[in-house]
């Protein structure tokens, strides 16, 4: 809809990712310096994670754009909760392998054969792994297993996990992941993009659809607050400018303003809090460091409305002091008017230099908490929305 108001050839921020809208923030050359040293190695793993909506499967998007089909043969896969078996089936299936049944053993050996063939052929093969939080530590060993299959010296397989910092921390403090660590070649965690990277992100997907900078013009502190609102992670933008554009568009705005981003964040707080409603149990505690992804349970739904609760009753109670102190300083300045002997000292009076300030000071201190508040709400918003397991919960 927004696309047609402001005369857009297609959507900027749409929230698939799409190698046409690669950016590359100094996190990014650098992921993608790694995978390429990594990739040339020919064995091994290669790790890449990050925040959810960091950019990691558009930055594989965007590499298997620079590929030789002819000299690299790519499956990708995308995990849930699998047991070993299960995910060598998949894998399988990911190479195009036909296996009958669901016999471990055969589809293991028709990997293999299908490995060595492509060896023969003058080709590699490289097994892309997303979501790799979500595998138990029976699904990294038989990763790694798969990483020992060989044509004599030359190693068959070689492996790019990507996953969420979780995954980052299981693997590097796990106990029983030593022999998966001791494979590793490259790694890289994909940063959230800097203030200065968030404006050059926005403009440069804007570009790409034909913008010229006059429709929308964006209204100079709106990069600033967008960067404080998203953490700089790139899908979290996305989602707040795609939601800009359709209220400008919706209201015909020519200039994308802060006041507008603040109505957004408000209502997509508000929509997230009527999904709640009508699905009490969807909220879940992220999973500690090396824990595996489990479905949110009442409990855990529990805790965090509790948290949430406990948040907005300490918003509410400063908020309550505040005005009191408020009251307070209005009282001594009616005081000082009364010992001076004014008769009107109970008319609202002018209040003083020093008074002034201090309100002044309350007031930006209510506005901090206000912003505060709707930042905790965008982040649980963004938290939930990145996981579908997590809605599914």
């Amino acid at each position: 809809m927004y696309e047609q108001f402001y005369g857009l050839s297609a959507r900027p921020f749409q929230l698939t990712p799409d190698p046409h809208f690669y950016f590359e923030s100094a996190s990014h050359k650098r992921a993608l310096s790694y995978l390429g040293y990594g990739l040339n190695q020919g064995e091994g793993f290669i790790v890449i994670t990050g925040e959810v909506g960091a950019g990691k499967s558009t930055l594989v998007a965007h590499l298997m754009q620079r590929v030789d089909p002819a000299a690299l043969t790519v499956a990708q896969i995308v995990t849930t909760a699998l047991d070993e078996d299960e995910l060598v089936h998949l894998v399988a299936q990911a190479f195009g392998l036909v296996v009958e049944g669901h016999d471990k053993a055969g589809a293991l050996g028709a990997i293999e054969r299908f490995l060595q063939d492509e060896a023969r052929a003058g080709r590699r093969c490289l097994l892309i792994v997303d979501e790799c939080q979500n595998l138990d530590l029976a699904g990294l060993e038989e990763l790694r297993m798969l990483s020992n299959f060989q044509l004599g010296s030359h190693p068959l397989l070689q492996s790019l996990l990507l996953g969420q910092p979780e995954f980052r921390r299981t693997l590097a403090h796990h106990p029983d992941l030593e022999q998966l660590r001791q494979r590793i070649i490259a790694s890289h965690h994909l940063e959230g993009l800097n203030a200065e990277e968030v404006e050059d992100y926005m403009c440069h997907r804007l570009a790409q659809v034909g913008w010229d900078g006059s429709r929308p013009t964006l209204d100079e502190a709106l990069i600033a607050a967008i960067y404080r609102h998203t953490g700089g992670i790139p899908r979290r933008v996305n989602q707040v400018m795609n939601r800009l554009l359709l209220l400008g568009a919706i209201e015909e705005r020519q200039q994308i303003t802060t006041s507008m981003l603040d109505a957004v964040i408000v209502e997509m707080a508000a929509d997230q809090t009527r999904g709640a409603a009508a699905e009490p149990n969807a909220l879940s505690i992220e999973p500690a460091a090396g824990a595996t992804a489990q479905p949110a349970s009442a409990s855990d739904s529990a805790v965090r409305l509790d948290e949430m609760s406990a948040l907005l009753a300490s918003r509410d109670q400063r908020t309550a002091e505040l005005e009191a102190a408020i009251r307070e300083l209005q009282a001594a300045g009616n005081g000082a008017a009364e010992s001076a002997g004014d008769p009107a000292y109970r008319t609202p009076q002018p209040l003083e230099p020093a008074l002034m300030t201090s309100l002044a000071q309350i007031e930006e201190r209510l506005e901090e908490q206000e912003q505060s508040l709707r930042h905790v709400l965008a982040m649980l918003i963004e938290w939930l929305e990145g996981d579908g397991s997590r809605k599914a919960a």
